[in-house]
């Protein structure tokens, strides 16, 4: 039987990652980053399961050619770099996962052998001797956490010489002891610098040379980082937005600049997108931006959050907005704005009254 290649790329500082960092936004950045990493298999590799912070995939029956393969663990250290590299970019939250996650790092195990299969539901899983193999070689004694390693028996059968080196690899020998046996594998710390990433966008920052048409501000009894969660986190909008329908954005990620969601109301799709401008340090902001609302071109409404104490903060709302023609000039002036301001009211009230319940809710 030909042997089938083994390819495990695991995310370092996971563990200390979720014991030391809010949980519900650790686990959304890791999700966020497997994610990356499976669109980046471009060598059709099967994924055979995802392991909390890892991934398990395989090819049975056929080695990649040592290009394709040193191609694909390329292409996963560019596409997971560069996606850490978005999120200290375009970062919002102020939470200690969102603040670390940039430091997270890249760690790949490829090993090849004779496997067999376990089908359960219909789900086919490889295992065998050297499925443990390659699990075991997560464990080793290389010092580092963002490296390739590459079994001595994989790197023999597609002709990898042992000190091959490039622009991104340059690979070394090393060996460890697993169950009396030793194994030797060849490895290569991987140098961020050396990867060929395209720097993605960052949302521009929003300067306006007058005054907001709308301020609105209140005293909360509740840290400022929390509120900011409440605001920015959209899983909580429903319970102090009043009239919209629905809203939809992506759940499974931690709202940051660029971040997409829509409003629904009365089956008209508002668009808004996440947008920033400058305060002074040691304040939080939160924008967006919309140019779905019909008597405006552009409507941007801000949260700033200026902390009082460790347990008190202040916030301000604010609503700018651009008008071209007379008529939408007119409409904001005479209607609209008096709707906006309605709105904004019932919502820092709402927003005030839902941060109360909760911090009288009893804690677990």
């Amino acid at each position: 039987m030909a042997k089938s290649l083994l390819f495990i790329p695991d995310i370092s500082g996971f563990t200390k990652f979720v014991q030391t960092t809010e949980v519900a936004h650790s686990q959304h950045v890791i999700a966020e980053l497997l994610e990356i990493l499976i669109e980046a298999n471009t060598q059709e590799l099967q994924l055979a399961e995802v392991e909390g912070d890892a991934l398990f995939f395989y090819r049975e029956g056929k080695l990649l050619s040592q290009e394709k393969l040193l191609a694909q663990i390329e292409t996963m250290f560019t596409a997971f770099t560069g996606h850490l590299k978005l999120l200290e970019k375009n970062r919002i939250c102020p939470c200690k996962a969102c603040a670390t996650a940039p430091k997270l790092e890249l760690k790949i195990v490829a090993h090849c052998g004779d496997i067999e299969f376990l089908e359960v539901q219909g789900n086919r899983k490889p295992f065998g001797k050297q499925v443990i193999e390659a699990h075991r070689l997560l464990k080793n004694s290389v010092e580092s956490d963002n490296y390739v390693l590459i079994s001595k028996e994989l790197s023999s059968d597609i002709e990898l010489p042992i000190y091959y080196y490039s622009k991104v690899f340059r690979f070394k020998q090393g060996k460890d002891t697993y169950d009396q046996k030793e194994v030797e594998y060849i490895y290569s710390l991987i140098d961020s610098n050396k990867l060929n990433i395209i720097e993605n966008s960052t949302a521009k920052e929003v300067i306006f040379d007058k005054p907001p048409g709308i301020v609105y501000g209140r005293d909360f009894a509740i840290a400022a980082e929390a509120l900011m969660e409440y605001i920015t986190n959209l899983s909580y909008r429903h319970l102090w937005v009043q009239g919209v329908d629905k809203f939809e954005y992506n759940e499974n990620e931690v709202t940051r600049l660029g971040s997409e969601h829509v409003c629904v109301i009365n089956n008209k799709h508002l668009n808004f997108v996440a947008v920033k401008k400058k305060v002074k340090p040691g304040k939080y902001v939160y924008g967006e931006m919309t140019k779905s609302i019909p008597v405006a071109d552009t409507v941007y409404q801000f949260y700033t959050i200026s902390p009082i104490s460790e347990n008190s903060c202040n916030l301000k709302i604010e609503l700018y907005w651009e008008t071209k023609s007379l008529f939408k000039k007119l409409l904001m002036m005479f209607i609209a704005k008096r709707v906006l301001v309605k709105n904004t009211k019932n919502g820092l009230d709402l927003l005030f009254k839902l941060t109360e319940e909760r911090r009288a809710m009893p804690s677990s």
